[in-house]
């Protein structure tokens, strides 16, 4: 693959600033959130470009809405600075959603000719919380169809291409999302996860990537009840991450199997001196390319030498069941709603959506739904075992350094370390779908030959959020990411 140029020191443009620093820009008037917006329609404008050859991060742009939420926000960091008082989380920073967090009024299509037109008639909860924390909208982001690929591309939105290797994907299904923070086009993004939506782009893009607990974060319609799924938050950094799952996370009246304290940031140290953290480098036998390896090491090692007691695990997995395992979940579940979702427009699919309906289908006749919860359960009992004693487990998010931008990888995927039989086997991240009490955090552990970041995901005990963003503050602030892509 040929790669963009690469800057392996942080970006420090008004662009790529993180949120926690431009709002204490914006309370202390220093800052303007004008001028962080127009920085990053600056850098869309100039570098997004089209659905053939750019990065193409995004399904539509708000800029005129945005200019003017941008003004107000303006107006009343002054208005504070003046009377006093304290601002919402997030006011005056800008926020590109998933087209799948609809938006009332706008189209909600999901990249599937079947839902070409439709308009979604309410806020998701995602939406309304961050309008409510004065956050601003100004771009939405590409996924593939349905959300069910680990890159991103589909028909109706073209290719959507990683910042740091435009021949590289940025990952998927949140691909744009991830695409977006790397290359400076927002400050934050949303995103959803239900087998790596969310980790596998941050990985991809050397953002940072959270799943939640399930329900932690409300989601909406009929398919929120899946106990896969979750909408998470993306950033720049482990803080940003934190301050938007506060945002995002809590009980919702639409969503009944929403729980917990809305407003809540689960990050409050970043000491690992005396934690017990697993090691994992391939969970199983996933075929984890060597320079993965050996940056999760290097995390690994990092954390030892901040106190750290580092603990080899071994997991008794196989790709192969894990792989058969989930899918006779989606058999269920997804599959046929993503079946009778298109019915009729099946020869306008994209060839990954029509595999995974046929892969979801075969899988639903070898397994009903009762055998599938004991797969489920027996991983989680395994999991459990194996973290025991332990406060948090290290895994690499990713196996293979990078996947192309435009790959369907129907037949697998052949690397160096094996041969893939589905190219969801590429990422270790959909086991803690299957574990989804699991709170879970992709953080950026270096660059590979191919100049696409590498990343490692923290994997906490079910429910404890503060473990898990605890210990990936540390390795943000022990193994510094790689920056930023230089954009040419």
């Amino acid at each position: 693959m040929t790669s963009t140029a690469a800057n392996p020191k942080p970006e420090t443009s008004l662009a790529h600033l993180s949120a926690t620093d431009a709002l204490a820009g914006f309370r202390s008037l220093d800052l303007s959130p004008v001028e962080v917006l127009e920085a990053q329609i600056q850098r869309i404008e100039e570098h997004n470009g089209d659905r053939a050859t750019g990065i193409n991060a995004f399904t539509e742009t708000l800029f005129d809405s945005a200019r003017a939420q941008a003004r107000v926000a303006a107006d009343e960091y002054v208005r504070l600075a003046r009377d006093g008082g304290g601002a919402p989380a997030l006011l005056g920073l800008s926020v590109a959603t998933k087209e799948k967090h609809g938006i009332a009024g706008l189209k909600l299509e999901q990249g599937l000719a079947a839902h070409r037109g439709r308009v979604a008639p309410v806020d998701h909860p995602v939406v309304e919380r961050l309008r409510a924390a004065g956050g601003i909208i100004h771009a939405r982001t590409t996924s593939p169809e349905f959300s069910c690929a680990t890159t991103t591309h589909s028909p109706m939105w073209g290719i959507t291409r990683n910042p740091w290797n435009k021949q590289a994907t940025p990952g998927g299904s949140s691909g744009g999302s991830g695409a977006a923070l790397a290359a400076g086009f927002t400050t934050l993004a949303t995103a959803s996860d239900i087998a790596g939506s969310t980790r596998i782009p941050a990985g991809f893009t050397g953002t940072v990537g959270y799943k939640a607990p399930y329900g932690r974060i409300p989601g909406a319609g009929a398919l929120a009840a899946d106990w896969y799924r979750g909408d998470g938050p993306m950033g720049r950094t482990v803080a940003d991450t934190a301050l938007l799952a506060g945002v995002m996370s809590g009980r919702h009246h639409t969503d009944h199997g929403s729980w917990g304290e809305n407003g809540i940031n689960p990050l409050a140290a970043a000491d690992v001196a005396g934690l017990r953290i697993g090691l994992s480098l391939t969970l199983g036998n996933y075929p984890v390319a060597p320079e993965i390896v050996e940056n999760t090491l290097k995390v690994a090692r990092a954390l030892e030498a901040a106190g750290a007691v580092v603990v080899p695990v071994d997991l008794p997995w196989t790709t192969a069941r894990i792989t058969e395992t989930t899918f006779a979940h989606f058999g269920h579940i997804l599959g046929p709603a993503m079946a009778t979702e298109t019915a009729g427009t099946e020869s306008e699919l994209a060839a990954y959506t029509a595999r995974f309906i046929k892969d979801a289908a075969a899988a639903a006749s070898r397994h009903t739904l009762v055998e599938s919860l004991a797969m489920d359960q027996a991983l989680q009992t395994e999991l459990a075992a194996a973290m025991a004693g332990l406060d948090a487990l290290l895994c690499p998010t990713s196996a293979v350094a990078s996947l192309a931008a435009d790959g369907d990888y129907l037949d697998g995927i052949e690397t160096a370390e094996g041969h893939l039989g589905h190219y969801w086997e590429a990422h270790l991240t959909s086991p803690f779908n299957v574990a989804n009490r699991c709170p879970v955090v992709s953080v950026p552990s270096g660059l590979s030959r191919e100049s696409v970041p590498t990343g490692v995901q923290v994997v906490g005990h079910p429910f404890d959020e503060a473990m898990a963003f605890r210990i990936a503050a540390a390795v943000e602030n022990l193994v510094p990411g790689p920056g930023f892509p230089l954009l040419g």
